[in-house]
């Protein structure tokens, strides 16, 4: 067991670095915060110095405001040497958008296999109306009529919208790889859940963990089922994921997250999420004592209004609570007329999560 001045959460740096700035987090090692046009207003890239030039670790979404910050970066901080590498941690728009950008100024990409295909197939994946299986996955979720109606008329998000072109070719990232970054030796450690086949780097001294959005203070990572897999358990992976990294874990790794402040106490932190995921799933077995709709399911779970601009990412949350306990035996499901799934507690079934937590 830790000692009690080790478990704790600490940010060693309070204040994030301003629009254009650095902060030097390790030796060689910068951290950078570029713009989010959304709630979550910022992603935290890392550039690190191989001498010759750099590697920057994730290169947030491709919009205006954003090239913008990296030409301030480029010609302040980075002081005009090249960016030889980009290295993308997972497929999500805003770590690899801007990605193909530094690839066409002569950068190598390095990805995960599985996030480079993600990434890949969701910039060429253009959609001016909501698929058919997406179309199906609210249906199946009780989406009421009207709400239904509006999005299936309104064109949705595209990735493609946010993402520069990505190249054909790119360098392989595997689990228990070694690299080289920034004078540095690195681990490549994969998660899963947040994103398929999610690298994390620790470095070799035992200082550093960078550890893009599989690990993150304050919040937990955004787990969603979509319409690719409506019959994914993505928060089973993530929670697999969180057991496989605390092995590694130690109180004083500075870990560099996809979002939000660096901080220490690592092994504290992946406990933390994880005893929130546990008591989220006892509060929606509770709730499904009552047979509901997935679309009924969003007060146990958030704990506010969910709103039309809410719900891209509370349904597909809640679709991964749901599919979890349906995978553990937890809840049944049957067929509403309409289509709809009716999901319903089994109270006999008393379980547990990868990390010990109770689920009820």
């Amino acid at each position: 067991m830790m000692d009690t001045p080790a478990a704790e959460i600490r940010h060693p740096f309070a204040t994030p670095p301003a629009p254009g700035a650095a902060t030097e987090v390790a030796p060689g090692i910068l951290w950078l915060r570029l713009p989010m046009p959304m709630a979550l207003d910022h992603v935290n890239v890392y550039a690190l110095d191989d001498g010759d030039g750099w590697t920057i670790v994730d290169t947030g979404l491709d919009t205006p405001d954003t090239r913008a910050a990296w030409q301030a970066v480029l010609t302040g901080p980075l002081a005009g040497r090249p960016v030889r590498r980009v290295l993308v941690t997972h497929h999500h728009v805003d770590h690899v958008g801007l990605a193909g950008w530094f690839v066409a100024r002569g950068a190598e990409l390095l990805m995960p296999r599985t996030g480079w295909l993600m990434a890949r197939m969701l910039a060429l994946d253009l959609q001016e109306r909501p698929t058919p299986e997406a179309l199906a996955l609210w249906r199946e979720a009780g989406m009421d009529a009207e709400t239904f109606a509006r999005r299936a008329a309104a064109r949705p998000w595209n990735a493609a919208d946010t993402t520069h072109a990505l190249p054909p070719g790119f360098t392989r990232l595997q689990d228990g790889a070694r690299i080289v970054l920034g004078g540095r030796g690195w681990r490549v450690r994969m998660g899963d859940g947040h994103a398929p086949e999610h690298a994390t780097l620790w470095s070799e001294d035992g200082a550093l963990v960078l550890a893009g959005d599989q690990v993150l203070p304050g919040i937990t990572p955004h787990i969603g089922v979509y319409p690719n897999e409506p019959a994914a358990d993505p928060l089973g992976e993530w929670l697999a994921s969180c057991t496989r990294l605390a092995a590694h874990a130690r109180p004083d790794h500075l870990v560099l997250p996809g979002h939000k402040l660096p901080f220490t106490g690592l092994a504290l932190r992946l406990g933390q999420m994880g005893q929130s995921h546990a008591a989220a799933l006892r509060r929606l077995r509770a709730h499904l004592r009552e047979p509901r709709v997935a679309v009924a399911c969003f007060a146990p779970l958030f704990r506010r209004p969910i709103d039309d601009a809410l719900m891209g990412l509370a349904l597909p949350e809640t679709l991964a609570h749901l599919n979890h306990l349906l995978a553990l035996g937890a809840v049944a499901r049957t067929r509403r007329a309409d289509g709809a799934w009716m999901w319903h507690d089994v109270p006999e079934v008393k379980i547990a999560d990868d990390m010990g937590h109770p689920i009820g």
